[in-house]
């Protein structure tokens, strides 16, 4: 068993229905409306409640910053490779290469749920765990966000691409800026490690390599914003190609030649 902590993220919890909780403990000093919506939810799905002194959550989240809730959980199951691929395409998905901020990885959560994400894939060494403080920062994301770790990621590349997905990477050394490319097919974004970006082998397996143009003085983003800039971008392209006519005649694809062609 595990915990949980934050408005949001035991509230999403209890709303996505997939974990199994033990039970919540609620702070008895905190009466707000917010606070009874988490206890109404627990109510309603037979989730038990206690109500304790604000220090034993402290105890129990080991953080002052649980906001006056904190749950009793079974960890969140993670999916295999080929259960992002379930589902209507074209697939939009997030490889991470090492992110091991779990600020990072909360954030780059959120932003995949709100920019549509159909899942993400996370490494099993050197990738920040889907920790209390991960979970807490994504707000809640992550408990929506279908998940997959996988040992070797090059090798979960080339399993992508084997299922026609184009496997496009963020790196300031990129020849392309991330709105030239047609994100209206089936592909996957990967963003590397804070400070270092792409590992070799996994930049080589990508088809292509994107960059975002930087007008200042430093050369590119923290990973969480820039993999929102990129994310969104995709999100855009996907919402106005759905929303064209469908009697106008269809837009003349772009012409995607991976590294190497």
């Amino acid at each position: 068993m595990e915990v949980l902590y934050g408005l949001h993220s035991v509230e999403e919890a209890l709303r996505a229905g997939n974990r199994q909780f033990d039970h919540v403990c609620v702070a008895r000093e905190r009466h707000d409306q917010r606070l009874q919506r988490v206890i109404d939810l627990c109510r309603e799905t037979g989730v038990r409640l206690r109500f304790e002194p604000r220090e034993h959550l402290t105890k129990l989240a080991k953080t002052p910053g649980h906001q006056g809730v904190v749950a009793v959980v079974r960890a969140k199951s993670l999916l295999e490779l080929e259960d992002l691929l379930d589902g209507p395409e074209p697939r939009l998905l997030l490889a991470l290469d090492g992110v091991e901020d779990p600020q990072n990885l909360g954030a780059l959560l959120r932003t995949a749920d709100g920019a549509g994400a159909d899942g993400v894939i996370l490494t099993e060494r050197r990738s920040a765990p889907i920790s209390p403080v991960a979970i807490k920062a994504s707000a809640g994301a992550a408990e929506h966000v279908p998940i997959a770790r996988v040992v070797n990621l090059s090798r979960a590349l080339e399993q992508l691409k084997e299922r026609n997905l184009w496997c496009v990477g963020l790196d300031e050394r990129g020849t392309m800026s991330y709105d030239e490319f047609d994100f209206t097919s089936n592909c996957v974004l990967v963003l590397g490690r804070e400070g270092a970006g792409l590992h070799d082998l996994v930049r080589k397996h990508c088809d292509h390599l994107l960059s975002i143009p930087m007008a200042g003085k430093v050369a590119s983003l923290n990973v969480s914003v820039a993999g929102a800039v990129v994310l969104y971008e995709a999100a855009r392209q996907r919402r106005a190609a759905h929303d064209q006519p469908k009697a106008a005649a269809p837009a003349k694809k772009k012409v995607q030649k991976g590294l190497g062609s």
